[in-house]
């Protein structure tokens, strides 16, 4: 049988397709000490905390553009333990991405993690710009800045390099707002969106032909 208990297989005949996963809503992570961990969340990437336990044993934060009730939570567990041996010794979380507007947004954080010390990497994937950082019990996050659809090329696809974020700057404009799930292009979220309100579908011969991950349609 297709699909979880309480799954409802003529849900498929009558030609309505389920709503799929839409995104991810948040990280939980266990810590040493959630204050500092907090601390360093509020300094780098201007998170907000939005609800705290008593004695700081879980604090939860929201990213500043955020609509989620809470993007990462962080639990104490003591100071007395050892470090994360993911992708080392154990299996586990490589780490989490966050999204940024701008290419100027994204210098800006570069520039503090810099000079926290808690930049460990910087890559160009050519149609994201990514920055590899460490929190205060060395897990690793990205911040990241996606190219816009309309503005990816054939030569912005498939590459790894050092990340150059002024030549980046110079060539997409520093303000320019980023890509929001840049594989995936408009009409696609609005042909889910129009399922939702009960469309049935797209009308009008419906999307134009889909190209390679990373491009825009039009």
């Amino acid at each position: 049988m297709l699909g979880p208990p309480g799954f409802a297989p003529e849900f498929l005949n009558q030609g309505i397709e389920p709503m799929p996963v839409t995104r991810m809503n948040h990280a939980v992570l266990y810590v040493r000490d959630a204050t500092r961990t907090a601390a360093f969340y509020r300094e780098m990437l201007d998170f907000r905390v939005v609800m705290e336990m008593a004695g700081g044993s879980a604090i939860f934060l929201q990213a500043p553009a955020s609509t989620n009730d809470h993007d990462l939570g962080l639990f104490t567990v003591g100071e007395g333990v050892a470090a994360s041996g993911a992708g080392r010794t154990t299996v586990g979380l490589y780490h989490i991405a966050w999204e940024v507007d701008t290419l100027d947004e994204l210098e800006r954080i570069q520039d503090l993690l810099a000079e926290r010390g808690a930049l460990v990497g910087a890559t160009d994937h050519g149609t994201t710009k990514a920055l590899y950082a460490h929190d205060p019990d060395g897990l690793e996050f990205e911040v990241s800045w996606l190219v816009p659809a309309r503005l990816i090329t054939a030569d912005s696809q498939g590459r790894m390099a050092p990340l150059d974020i002024a030549a980046e700057k110079a060539r997409y404009g520093g303000a320019t707002r980023g890509g929001v799930g840049v594989s995936v292009p408009a009409w696609g979220s609005e042909r889910r969106r129009r399922r939702a309100a009960g469309a049935g579908g797209l009308s009008g011969g419906g999307p134009p032909p889909r190209g390679p991950p990373g491009t825009s349609p039009g």
